[in-house]
């Protein structure tokens, strides 16, 4: 049989034959997952398509996320049709405050190693760091995949990305992240997966799904990790639930990339993507010292406990009162997360150094729901994207950083040239 990445792998397995990049494939979906912003056109595309009933109910979800709380007439009316959608069809609707749709499916085991996951939202991605094929999809091919069980996709090239040595103090998944966005450019993985080897047992699942969700911002398909200890850690007393499929997947010795692409994580340091694209990519120090207005933790990129602890601990390093005229905003990725962030204190920390807190959701990354910048602030965010008009703001700049970077702006009002050790 000839050698396959490990996105060959899950694909063929899901239609039933061996398969191999550039190939069209009709696959069995294992998890299908709308949100308040797809879900209501996908009900609408269901029953254009004659839908009476949902092939699985079980393996169907929405995630009210997006406009959590909604804001207006028009945004509750989506919640309502999706909540009557799933009622009567037997699908499960994350509620607001839940969280985010592809957070909460990695936090309650419901994505599990080897499945083939569509969401609705282009960050669904993230689940790949649990070594799954998981993808965004259209509102179209969400309500097809509603309805028959199935979803058609051309199988993609895979690009090798090799993580290579320890990580410098102070250097986070973060900014791995960016500096491979940078590297690989705004459509370098257009259409093609991205798999992770190398010197892996360092970066925690967090980590992985930091990584795994801002790669999309490159044009990728897919960004999976391979399973290993880390994984099987993060997986043990989680509950599985839907499709039986679970197995650990992993690339064959001679499986053929597009290309390969190494990162030597000894040298690298802090990275800031500068306004309006996240593959703008620079040194933290290229930037320091531009004032900030507003501050912004949270995101499927950035939203979840170790983030928020890192970001607390340099903000304390840092002095530990918020700067005067910086505004510090807070959006837990899931009800997990708020959960252990208030068992720790961290979230009473930094709301006693006046921050304010929003719904556990998306929150402001897209504008459409939490704290909206004001005319020409400039923001400095955890989040994944800072396209013009991305927060809600179309006179507003956004940076993109890690946690620990925002930390100190936040305590300082300025981005720094670097982190203390």
């Amino acid at each position: 049989m000839t050698a396959q990445t490990i996105s060959e792998k899950i694909i063929s397995a899901h239609c039933g034959h061996a398969v191999r990049a550039g190939e069209v494939a009709v696959c069995d979906v294992d998890v299908v997952v709308g949100t308040d912003g797809s879900g209501p056109l996908a009900i609408d595309y269901f029953a254009q398509m004659g839908g009476a009933r949902l092939h699985d109910p079980g393996r169907v979800f929405f995630s009210l996320d997006h406009y959590a709380p909604p804001t207006t007439a028009g945004t509750r009316a989506f919640h309502d049709r999706i909540r009557e959608f799933a009622a009567r069809h037997g699908a499960t609707v994350f509620g607001v405050g839940e969280g985010i749709s592809h957070q909460i499916l990695v936090e309650r085991g419901i994505v599990r190693p080897g499945q083939l996951v569509i969401g609705a939202d282009s960050h669904t991605v993230m689940c790949g760091a649990l070594n799954a094929f998981a993808i965004g999809v259209g509102s179209s091919d969400l309500a097809a995949a509603m309805l028959t069980g199935r979803i058609w996709l051309r199988v993609p090239e895979t690009i090798r990305v090799r993580l290579a040595g320890a990580r410098r103090a102070g250097v986070a998944a973060k900014d791995v992240a960016l500096a491979l966005v940078g590297e690989l450019g705004g459509e370098g993985a257009n259409y093609q997966a991205i798999e992770f080897t190398g010197d892996l047992a360092a970066f925690t699942l967090a980590d992985r799904l930091v990584l795994s969700s801002l790669l999309v911002e490159a044009g990728a398909k897919a960004a999976l990790f391979p399973h290993d200890a880390v994984t099987a850690a993060y997986r043990k007393g989680r509950a599985s639930s839907g499709a039986a499929t679970e197995a650990a997947v992993e690339a064959d010795p001679r499986a053929q990339y597009a290309r390969e692409l190494a990162l030597d994580l000894a040298s690298l340091t802090p990275r800031v993507a500068r306004p309006p694209a996240p593959d703008d990519v620079v040194p933290l120090a290229d930037v320091a010292g531009v004032p900030v207005q507003m501050v912004f933790i949270g995101t499927c990129t950035g939203g979840r406990v170790q983030d928020f602890h890192e970001a607390l601990h340099a903000f304390d390093r840092a002095g530990g009162l918020l700067a005067p005229g910086v505004q510090l905003v807070l959006t837990p990725a899931s009800q997990e997360v708020r959960a252990r962030l208030i068992a720790d204190g961290t979230l009473s920390r930094l709301v006693a150094a006046g921050a304010v807190e929003t719904t556990a959701g998306c929150g402001a990354c897209c504008g459409t729901s939490g704290v909206i910048p004001g005319d020409g602030m400039t923001v400095l965010s955890t989040a994944n994207r800072n396209f013009r008009a991305r927060m809600g703001n179309a006179t507003a700049s956004i940076y993109l950083a890690s946690p620990a970077v925002c930390g100190v702006a936040a305590a300082t009002g300025r981005i720094p040239g670097g982190l203390a050790p």
